[in-house]
């Protein structure tokens, strides 16, 4: 396998060719970021806690009939992904007020909400990925609105799926983010990740945080509450 050729290097992720065109190999990063990068620390640990938990995550997902692009762990903070071209949109589903929805609609936070809210934002960070409707995806030429409605649905049944997930190990969810991506026949496949980096995750019996938003929030170190959602996983789908 070709490992020099970096395709691409984010936040807290690195990709690279592989010697198969059809898949692609990524590094997590010991990288911890806020406020859409402008607070960014470095945090040892936290590359193969968010790998090893995307990985169980999608494995099950998929025993859940929810396709996705990852194929197999490679090492502690490596795996291996199905290539795609990824559309640039984070698909935002919310089941409790919190974070900016709060702020911003003046929900109270932990408030439960009626139904699920799906959002959209425009994955570019020259204009901080801003918040935008169906309406900008079809006039950026984002996605086709079958495609909308594809990514709509798709994202309402990982929610049930991560609600069903997250349950079994008493967590939870409060919302998360994801991205997908398309096959050159055009299948979309859900990508990029799930973790504490992407989802709000609350502990059933205490509401305490088992996220980043204990880094946002500076309430402490992520690593031991990283391996707490990690070491749960790992107890109840018998993965190490």
């Amino acid at each position: 396998m070709n490992e020099k050729n970096l395709l691409y290097e984010g936040k807290a992720k690195r990709l690279f060719k592989t010697d198969d065109p059809r898949k692609l190999r990524v590094e997590y990063l010991d990288q911890a970021t806020a406020l859409n990068g402008v607070r960014k620390d470095m945090i040892k640990g936290k590359a193969s806690l968010n790998n090893q938990i995307t990985a169980i995550v999608f494995e099950q997902l998929k025993q859940e009939g929810i396709q996705n692009h990852f194929i197999e762990i490679l090492s502690k903070h490596e795996q291996l992904v199905e290539a795609l071209e990824i559309i640039p949109l984070e698909v935002v589903v919310r089941n409790v007020s919190a974070g900016s929805f709060a702020k911003r609609l003046a929900v109270p936070e932990g408030q439960q909400l009626e139904f699920p809210i799906l959002e959209f934002y425009y994955k570019e960070d020259r204009l901080d990925d801003p918040i935008i409707n169906e309406d900008h995806i079809k006039l950026l030429k984002i996605a086709t609105e079958q495609e909308i409605r594809m990514i709509k649905d798709e994202a309402r049944k990982v929610n049930e799926a991560l609600i069903e997930l997250f349950n079994k190990i008493e967590i939870r969810l409060i919302d998360f983010k994801i991205e997908f991506g398309r096959r050159p026949d055009g299948t979309i496949l859900l990508a990029d990740e799930v973790t504490p980096d992407t989802c709000r995750l609350w502990d059933e019996k205490s509401n305490d945080y088992l996220d980043k938003d204990v880094y946002r929030k500076n309430l402490g170190e992520i690593v031991p509450v990283y391996q707490e959602v990690l070491d749960r996983l790992e107890k109840n789908f018998n993965q190490k």
